[in-house]
């Protein structure tokens, strides 16, 4: 039974999408995260709110669901309006360079793309349609060219952010705006044109659009005036999710989202992360160090969502161990010689890890005892190669385990230096990726070549070779059943 933890209700709740499965076919689950602002390249404590996004979605396809998935691209906005001016470029070049960028870098992490990439700029008629609709039931406002949304007249305002609204004084700012407004409370929906920024005609006045009509027009139009999940960091709470709410609900009359599920924060070493306090990382300043991109989201999924992750090397360097035990395990069960059989002890092992593994992400996607069902397993199963108890039959259940983990967690292909190398000229920065990358056709000519060697009592050749592999990342292990090489 999946469930999760709903910011909405406050409460574990059973998750069932609106539309139920029926006639053999499995239910869809309608789904909208928040993506970026596209002013400058992502940092780690958004890629932790964007793994748990990638794990959301893979799990919900785990369990059978059909789903439709849309993430938003804000293309417009204050800090990019500024980094463009500065520069003396358009907005869309600053936009385009920082999502190309994104993109770039969630390859690096495995990051599945959503179904549907929307953008602020592509849907101003949207917006405007909704803040029409918004003014004919009389929630907006004009006030020196913008308009505004009234808060008071939307009775259930600040519910998901659990405010209480009468201990707020109407002359209290919620949401700070450099533009005029009747109660400081109100938020804009369209905010008047300003010399040097972009603007769009409307019937209420040139401009363009607020941050927070972005996403109700943007998921209204693709998932419908109602719809199953809505996910983003906890920053978002207040008050950006809770102004979708109120536009959302106030122009439909029906509720919006049935489910909302919040990432918290990351810190960095115990404290904030902060570029003040010399410890904001990019993904990019991390692989400029040498950390590789599978260990990264190791540790960005380690920690369930809802729980403060605290992103230290140490943790990292731990995470890429665990990366390598997980791959080294998976490499001995299809390279070691195994006798005949099969142990109904180890296939009963295997089918309660599975069982474990599942209730983990079942329970809130609780990705710390799902990862403890993985591990435990692999013990017990090296364990039982070392003393001969392992057989050729045992091999099928616990592969499938491996399959079914990387369906969610995405780290044990060994393609780090792959990935780096074919997208190092995006980077713009000097990642190590070894003196050469070489193809896995690459390594096994290699290795031919040295057995070739090694045949013919050609020594030094055999040890050039391996110098050459390792040159390339490639580590190679001599083993009494043949010869077995990984990825550094």
């Amino acid at each position: 039974m999946l469930r999760f933890y709903n910011t909405l209700s406050g409460k574990l709740e059973e998750f069932q999408p609106l539309e139920p499965a029926c006639a053999g076919r499995a239910g869809r689950v309608r789904m909208y995260t928040c993506g970026p602002t596209v002013y400058d390249y992502a940092h780690i404590g958004n890629f932790r709110t964007f793994v748990f996004q990638d794990i959301l979605r893979r799990t919900l396809r785990l369990r059978g669901f059909e789903l439709t998935h849309v993430m938003n691209i804000t293309d417009v906005d204050d800090k990019i309006i500024r980094k463009a001016n500065d520069a003396g470029v358009s907005i869309q070049e600053i936009a385009c360079k920082y999502e190309e960028a994104l993109f770039a870098d969630s390859d690096l992490l495995s990051l599945e793309r959503p179904g549907k990439i929307v953008r602020a700029t592509e849907h101003i008629p949207e917006m405007v349609s909704l803040i029409e609709r918004l003014a004919e039931k009389g929630y907006t406002y004009a006030s020196e060219g913008s308009l505004y949304f009234r808060i008071g007249k939307f009775p259930r305002y600040g519910q998901l952010a659990k405010l209480d609204m009468k201990g707020i004084r109407p002359g209290a700012r919620i949401e700070a705006d450099t533009y005029e407004k009747a109660d400081p409370r109100d938020f804009a929906l369209w905010k008047a044109c300003k010399p040097d920024e972009p603007v769009w005609e409307a019937p209420f006045g040139a401009g363009r659009p607020g941050w927070h009509i972005e996403c109700s027009a943007m998921s209204m139009k693709y998932l419908g005036e109602s719809f199953d999940i809505h996910t983003g960091g906890t920053d978002l709470v207040f008050p950006h999710h809770t102004n979708e709410i109120a536009q959302s609900e106030a122009a439909t009359g029906k509720p919006f989202v049935r489910f909302w599920l919040h990432a918290e924060f990351l810190i960095v070493e115990g404290e904030k992360m902060s570029k003040s306090l010399g410890n904001f990382y990019t993904l990019r300043d991390l692989l400029a160090k040498g950390h590789k991109p599978s260990a990264i989201r190791y540790l960005l999924a380690s920690v369930p969502y809802r729980r403060q992750l605290n992103f230290t090397f140490d943790g990292l360097h731990q995470a890429a161990q665990s990366v390598e035990r997980l791959r080294n395990f998976q490499l001995r069960l299809r390279t070691e010689k195994f006798p005949d059989g099969q142990s109904d002890a180890l296939r009963e092992r295997a089918e309660r890890a599975r069982q474990e593994f599942d209730a983990g992400l079942d329970d809130d996607l609780n990705t710390a005892v799902a990862l403890a069902a993985v591990f435990n397993l692999v013990r017990d199963a090296n364990t039982a190669m070392d003393r001969g108890e392992f057989r050729r039959g045992d091999v099928p259940a616990v592969e499938a385990l491996l399959e079914r983990f990387d369906g969610i967690f995405s780290v044990l292909a060994d393609d780090d230096r792959q990935k780096l190398a074919a997208l190092k000229d995006k980077l713009e920065v000097a990642v190590p990726v070894g003196n050469g990358y070489l193809s896995d056709s690459q390594v096994e000519q290699l290795l031919a070549e040295r057995r070739q060697a090694r045949a013919a009592r050609d020594f030094a050749r055999s040890d050039q070779i391996r110098q050459e592999l390792a040159n390339g990342g490639i580590i190679v292990e001599d083993t009494r059943d043949g010869v077995r090489w990984k990825r550094k």
